[in-house]
């Protein structure tokens, strides 16, 4: 087994979308907060990382991701945990606990955002190591409009027979918008859960591939609503071995301006603090070679997102 990855870190990833819906509310309209500010849920941008490990890893189990049964259904969670693990064996209520959640940790996502599980007398849930918030579009404009689009095909309950129409629909989108999620990373979470049920614990090629779906997820899923929609940004600060440090969010402190530059020079002057910076093992920024950025951490290491 790999070594367990035991650093706590800290960051934010920056998700660009231009004419494209990132994160619609059920009436299809991006999601605004009640002054108009156009954000995203923390599930949008953790399924686009569970997305980047069900097709880039196919050997990692990924438990918490829509699947189809045999006949097409979406599986309910009791038939998601067969389809993973097999039938439910009959054991005591206690040793059934502590199968149900060596095999939760089997799973990548579970090792990483944990999760809530409810089946038959078992009741867990799971405070994962890895935290996501809400994302802010912080670009000084988030212009949403709607435009009609056509179906090949004629209303079905159109009542004149003959008629030639075709159905009409729409979609709205955001005319930019520039997504800032923060993060928080810390294995202690589930290490007590992992020692007890003798499951697998937080491991660095965990951190790795958490790495690779925060900076490439949101750009490998491309479907009609979501093209325009990229990654552009990934900030991991990650603190000294036995550091306890907690850093504020960064979603207020990166700002986007009219020339689509990132600058964190908020975040810099907080990493910077004597106080802070002797925590700080590394700073890694992970960007599109076409972002441009300012007031970025004096100490960090550059890395390309490779397409």
């Amino acid at each position: 087994m790999a070594n367990p990855f035991t650093q706590r870190a800290f960051g934010c990833a920056v998700i660009k979308s231009v004419n494209s819906n990132y994160n619609a509310d059920f009436t299809h309209q991006p999601r605004t907060l009640p002054d108009g500010t156009v954000y995203a849920t923390d599930k949008a941008l953790k399924y686009t990382v569970r997305n980047y490990f069900k097709s880039l890893f196919p050997d990692e189990k990924v438990f918490y991701f829509r699947s189809l049964s045999d006949d097409l259904q979406p599986r309910t969670l009791d038939e998601n945990c067969v389809a993973h693990f097999g039938d439910f064996p009959k054991e005591k209520e206690k040793e059934l606990r502590k199968l149900v959640l060596k095999n939760l940790l089997s799973c990548l996502d579970v090792r990483l955002f944990g999760g809530t599980f409810a089946v038959k007398s078992i009741n867990l849930s799971l405070h994962g190591p890895v935290q996501v918030s809400h994302g802010i579009n912080r670009f000084i404009e988030g212009v949403i409009y709607s435009e009609q689009i056509m179906s090949p095909f004629r209303n079905p309950g159109e009542k004149q027979q003959d008629s030639t129409m075709t159905t009409l629909g729409a979609q709205s989108k955001l005319k930019e918008g520039h997504y800032v999620h923060h993060f928080s990373v810390n294995p202690q979470n589930l290490e007590g859960l992992a020692q007890l049920s003798e499951g697998q614990p937080l491991t660095g090629d965990d951190i790795q591939k958490l790495k690779e779906g925060l900076s490439r997820g949101a750009t490998l899923y491309d479907s009609a609503a979501k093209a325009g929609t990229e990654n552009e940004l990934l900030l991991w600060v990650q603190l000294k071995p036995g550091s306890m440090l907690v850093l504020p969010s960064f979603v207020e402190k990166v700002s986007v301006g009219e020339d689509r530059a990132i600058d964190l020079s908020a975040v810099s002057a907080i990493l910077e603090r004597p106080s802070v910076e002797n925590h700080i093992d590394t700073i890694e920024v992970y960007r599109d070679p076409g972002t441009a950025i300012t007031g970025a951490p004096v100490k960090a290491q550059y890395f390309e997102i490779h397409r």
